[in-house]
């Protein structure tokens, strides 16, 4: 039976930490360097695993003694291959991107807050009222559009910027405004 250590268990676990450590955190820094800017840009969904699954094996590499580096430089490895092959695929097939990934939602527009749309996403006229003094509008009434992105922050279009060739005119189509 493995005995419990509390305060002390030598100076090699110490040592051993400090090595894996630093190699393991070299690895993930060039690995995500190697992977492109799309890793370390705002999040979608499986961004967001990718980075807390890449913290997890950090962890365990730094704390469990029989686990080898090797081990852990695959799994980084596996981890930034899955993100460009998802990358890839999310570039090359509709199906995949619509499984996998989310669309932009207009949360408010025309004066009108899309209560259908902000239920959807669980927002409330707080958040939208917020992003809209963060981008220095001080009236609702001047705001076009605010739209809720796939990497969960919201973007806030002024009427006088709003113009024929609206970046956000398939929003508009698709809730039928």
């Amino acid at each position: 039976m493995d005995e419990t250590t509390f305060l002390w268990n030598g100076i090699q676990p110490i040592i051993r930490i400090i090595i894996v450590g630093f190699t393991a955190y070299v690895a993930i820094v060039l690995i995500l360097r190697i992977s492109g800017k799309r890793t370390l840009a705002s999040m979608s969904a499986f961004d967001f695993v990718i980075a807390v699954t890449v913290g997890a094996v950090f962890g365990r590499t730094l704390t469990t003694k029989n686990l080898s580096i090797s081990e852990a430089l695959t799994a980084f490895v596996l981890l930034a291959v899955l993100q460009f092959i998802f990358a890839y695929l999310e570039g090359k097939s509709r199906t995949f991107k619509r499984i996998f990934n989310t669309n932009p939602t207009l949360l408010y527009y025309n004066g009108k807050f899309l209560e259908k749309n902000m239920h959807k996403e669980r927002m409330d006229e707080s958040k939208v009222k917020g992003a809209a003094r963060k981008e220095g509008f001080g009236s609702m009434d001047d705001v076009a559009a605010v739209i809720l992105e796939i990497d969960a922050t919201l973007s806030v279009i002024g009427k006088s910027r709003e113009g024929e060739a609206s970046t956000f005119k398939e929003l508009l189509d698709k809730n039928d405004l």
